[in-house]
């Protein structure tokens, strides 16, 4: 927290930095991170909701809430993996702990999450869905997924200094991550041992949460609670170790 208070200012000035190199030659700029996921939920309530429409009640914020989180986790642990590389030139000739850059790219996801959040949250109350006291529980597990994604986002970082192949390897995982989720199906229509695998998927865990305290304005359950926290806090707390115990072998290799 001291490192974070000390170095604040440089986070904050490079992930703007990072967001205007994402939106640099785009007329809408940031507003894209509001247009995408309402573009995306059309393009897939089109697509799928008269398939589920018995199954899924309210399919575009199901689908919507979903992929709001896996986002989130995607931008987070694959801007993280890249964060050494990209930055070499600055690690080797400024004096500024490894960690601030990897803080300042889960920052711009989170920030890209919260201007999302600017089209979820009127579609929730165009769609019928009240304030509920459910709803409390949204920055706890949006917390929680973020710092499951960093987690994974230190090690995929200290691997790719050694193995650039990682990153297509990795956007691959991801893919088959996303059909793996249940994003925009239904888990009961899948075979039982595919159901297994899902409920053993961590960002599936992240996406129930949101759907139960958000859409469907009911309190998750216990083992929910406990699969988010345990996920979110070990996953941070192993990457952190692994990256923390590697950088100086890391910048003798970089």
């Amino acid at each position: 927290m001291g490192e974070l208070k000390q170095y604040w200012f440089v986070i904050r000035e490079l992930t703007g930095r990072e967001i205007k190199r994402k939106y640099a030659r785009s007329y809408l700029g940031i507003l894209w991170s509001v247009l995408s996921p309402l573009l995306y939920m059309l393009v897939m309530t089109l697509v799928f909701s008269t398939m589920f429409k018995r199954n899924i009640q309210n399919f575009p914020l199901y689908y919507l809430t979903g992929y709001l989180f896996f986002n989130m986790y995607g931008q987070v642990s694959q801007s993280v993996m890249t964060v050494l590389v990209d930055n070499r030139n600055l690690l080797l000739r400024v004096k500024v702990p490894k960690n601030v850059f990897v803080l300042s790219r889960c920052y711009t996801a989170f920030i890209n999450f919260l201007y999302s959040m600017m089209a979820y949250l009127p579609l929730l109350l165009l769609s019928g869905v009240k304030p509920k006291l459910t709803m409390i529980l949204f920055p706890i597990d949006m917390i929680l997924c973020l710092m499951f994604g960093l987690g994974v986002g230190y090690v995929l970082s200290i691997l790719y200094v050694f193995f650039a192949d990682i990153k297509y390897l990795y956007t691959v995982f991801l893919t088959m991550l996303l059909y793996l989720s249940a994003i925009f199906y239904p888990i009961e229509q899948v075979p039982n041992a595919m159901q297994m695998v899902i409920y053993n998927n961590p960002v599936y865990d992240y996406m129930l949460f949101a759907r139960d305290c958000m859409v469907y304005g009911t309190w998750p359950t216990a083992d929910l609670w406990m699969r988010i926290i345990i996920w979110g806090v070990a996953s941070y707390l192993l990457g952190y170790l692994i990256f923390l115990r590697r950088e100086n072998e890391v910048m003798q290799h970089i």
